[in-house]
């Protein structure tokens, strides 16, 4: 089968010809790819960012946001069939460990992450386990829903953290509105009635957040951080919902929270700098995001077919990954970019 694979760092990606998966085991399932988001940690993945944290050998397959149809089952599994439309949740969960038995996938002791550590979905085929794959809607297609398997329940993870700490009329800034902080608007818009300041260096990303929900859109020129605090009377959010993580965006973050306010992390590429006391004295908090449980992915699946999130999207051929690459890093996608084999 064809594959888009890493074959060195800071070297370009390659598309080959590999083996396809097989049945290797009873909860195995094999989907044939019909969507494989690409996302700005690929572009981490190729800058080296993550050799030693994954530990992967090379060449490998790159790929972490997928969805497809079932091709093939091993005998034991029960919860879907070949031909159903299904959604991957970006691990592969040993279902025993403790974080497993409380339902936290995300922090499975033995798990395995296509795309990262092992291979992913730039292909036409992709295995992973019956743990791993929820059912979609009829009326959703998987290129339409892949990229919500990572950047969509990522966003919904956090976003549903902002809403669990966060009552009407309260103030949530969210900073970046590109790939997920589009999806993390259209979620807190879902679930929450938390009034949403939407903040992007893009006028066309802050016009997109605005159509899809935002109630307030700021074009990051600079004064974005005293525009905040003048609309929250000086005080500043109760919440800031970070997917930018870099650039300087940090710190312009602690600026706009207010005493008490909470700090969701998702972007990420710089430190963040506070003194302690300062930490202390306002009793801030700082929240990190990483994906999300499986069942946070079948809530978001819900919204989708409600209509409630909608992915917006920019796709190519598979062979047409650098394109989608380069337009990502360049800022030219609006959305998401799918890969489609």
């Amino acid at each position: 089968m064809k594959a888009v694979q890493v074959v060195g760092y800071h070297d370009k990606l390659q598309l080959t010809e590999i083996p396809e998966p097989t049945i290797t085991g009873p909860l195995d399932v094999i989907v044939k790819i019909g969507g494989a988001g690409v996302c700005r940690t690929d572009i981490h993945i190729l800058e080296g960012q993550w050799e030693a944290k994954s530990g992967v050998s090379l060449p490998y397959t790159i790929g972490h946001e997928n969805a497809g149809w079932v091709h093939a089952v091993g005998d034991a599994v029960t919860n879907v069939a070949v031909g159903d439309k299904v959604i991957l949740h970006p691990l592969i969960t040993c279902g025993l460990c403790t974080a497993c038995r409380d339902g936290d996938d995300v922090h499975c002791e033995n798990s395995e992450f296509p795309g990262i550590n092992t291979n992913g979905g730039y292909a036409e085929y992709l295995r992973t386990t019956a743990r791993s794959v929820v059912k979609i809607d009829d009326s959703l297609e998987p290129a339409d829903v892949a990229a919500l398997a990572d950047a969509g329940l990522t966003a919904y993870h956090a976003a549903a953290k902002v809403a669990r700490v966060t009552r009407p009329g309260q103030y949530c800034v969210i900073m970046g509105a590109g790939g997920l902080g589009h999806i993390g608007i259209q979620v807190l818009k879902a679930i929450s009635g938390v009034t949403l300041v939407v903040l992007d260096r893009n006028p066309a990303a802050v016009g997109l957040a605005v159509e899809i929900g935002a109630d307030i859109g700021i074009v990051a020129d600079g004064t974005q951080v005293q525009q905040v605090l003048d609309l929250t009377g000086g005080k500043g959010a109760h919440a800031v919902l970070d997917f930018v993580g870099e650039g300087g965006a940090t710190a312009e973050g602690v600026a706009m929270l207010r005493q008490a306010g909470n700090y969701f992390v998702v972007g990420y590429g710089e430190n963040i700098n506070v003194p302690t006391i300062d930490i202390i004295s306002t009793e801030i908090n700082f929240i990190g995001n990483l994906v999300g449980s499986y069942n946070d992915l079948n809530e978001l699946m819900i919204l989708a077919a409600q209509g409630k999130v909608t992915l917006h999207t920019t796709t190519y051929r598979l062979d047409e990954f650098q394109q989608a690459l380069d337009d990502l890093d360049a800022g030219r996608v609006r959305g998401r970019a799918i890969l489609i084999p």
